[in-house]
């Protein structure tokens, strides 16, 4: 069959939340974008991850009039709060950084999907075996299968890779290029998703590990437990998983049915640069932050925004600079908020269960967390990396 070439200023590989805000962004400023999804509509729409947008997301949607994508089934942040050794701490908002809201993964998407479709942009799902090819030349080209098993080209200027750490836009990159930074922890979570409320809401400390109940929509939360690297599924049966939670959180714990099981290791990543000739990584594929920060969909949206005024100034001013900064310019913010992830991560683990780093760190990590109840200034710094002003 022929090979079907078009034109774009932008392709962006991936239609997470990365990608889609990218493309809104563009899109709201008249620079053409197509943007590439390997998944259908329906899985990306169903895909849960992520929960949390801070005060900076809320904030930058709203700057960039995009304030509808927060609409739905986002809810404001639920009461909740530590609980350590079954004892309740509710944790006090700074009012100045409170605009955070829990906004399930899918409905973020679903809504960003729905603004850059009614605004004439071009979304294109199910684009199969995507190869990106001189990356280090002038136009760029992207290659995909379409639905209809026609081979597809898009030539461009720049080419966004928004499709995560197991997608092709880093994998481009030849090795020698990049230099990957990274901690592994020790230790993994299991994370569990049910339909049922978030009740209680918060994070556990306890000798038994780490626990969470994190609210994912009405009738819906995102489980955490802490546990061994080597464990297995089958060791976590349903009813051992309640009774877990219940035990790591000192209280009853609303239980219901349980729909999806994973294991996941945490741990840290950065590469660098964040650019090879005219392909730039955005989100995942650049980064990857333990789930404990809640710091995954704000570096995307970081990164995206970052991107986007860098696309718009060469457009309109025929500069460069911002392009050619790109890299420097999110990795000064990543290390920032790697830095908070890898803290409040390794703090709140070692408070609980010493059998990963002993007794004494578990004695300093309990002072630590006093401080942050007792300090206002602590509590005030704390506050400024929850709500991604800092």
């Amino acid at each position: 069959m022929g090979e079907n070439r078009e034109t774009t200023a932008v392709v962006v590989v991936g239609a997470g939340v990365a990608g889609l805000t990218l493309g809104n962004f563009l899109l709201q400023n008249g620079i053409g974008c197509t943007i590439l999804e390997k998944h259908s509509r329906e899985y990306v729409e169903q895909r849960q991850r992520a929960g949390t947008i801070d005060s900076f997301g809320v904030r930058m949607f709203r700057e960039w009039g995009l304030e509808e994508v927060l609409e739905g089934d986002p809810v404001p942040e639920a009461e909740g709060g530590f609980f350590i050794d079954g004892e309740e701490l509710p944790i006090e908002l700074d009012a100045d950084n409170a605009d955070s809201l829990f906004c399930p993964q899918q409905v973020l998407v679903r809504n960003l999907t729905d603004v850059f479709l009614r605004g004439g942009g071009d979304l294109r799902f199910e684009a199969a075996d995507v190869s990106l090819q001189d990356i280090d030349g002038d136009r760029p080209l992207v290659r995909y299968r379409d639905t209809a098993d026609s081979t597809r080209s898009l030539s461009c200027d720049y080419v966004a890779g928004c499709d995560g750490d197991r997608g092709v836009s880093r994998a481009t990159i030849p090795a020698d290029a990049l230099t990957r930074y990274s901690h592994e922890y020790g230790y993994a979570w299991l994370s569990v998703l049910a339909q049922v409320p978030a009740s209680p809401s918060g994070m556990a400390i306890h000798s038994r590990g780490l626990a969470g109940v994190i609210p994912r929509g009405a009738n819906a939360s995102r489980l955490y437990l802490q546990c061994p690297l080597d464990d297995t599924l089958s060791n976590w049966p349903d009813e051992r998983i309640w009774s877990e939670l219940e035990a790591r959180f000192g209280t009853p714990v609303a239980t219901g049915p349980i729909i999806d099981k994973q294991l996941v290791p945490l741990r840290n990543v950065v590469h660098s640069p964040m650019s090879h000739g005219r392909l730039y990584l955005l989100g995942d594929a650049a980064h990857i932050v333990p789930p404990m920060s809640a710091k995954g969909i704000h570096l995307a949206l970081h990164d995206a925004e970052v991107f986007a005024r860098a696309v718009i100034h060469q457009t309109r001013k025929n500069d460069s600079s911002l392009l050619d900064d790109y890299s420097t310019t999110c990795q000064s913010h990543i290390w920032n908020y790697q830095a908070f992830a890898t803290w409040i991560t390794e703090l709140m683990h070692n408070a609980g269960d010493p059998s990963y780093e002993g007794e004494f760190r578990k004695q300093i990590a309990r002072a630590e967390l006093q401080r942050q109840f007792s300090s206002p200034t602590a509590n005030r710094l704390f506050g400024e990396f929850t709500a991604g002003v800092n």
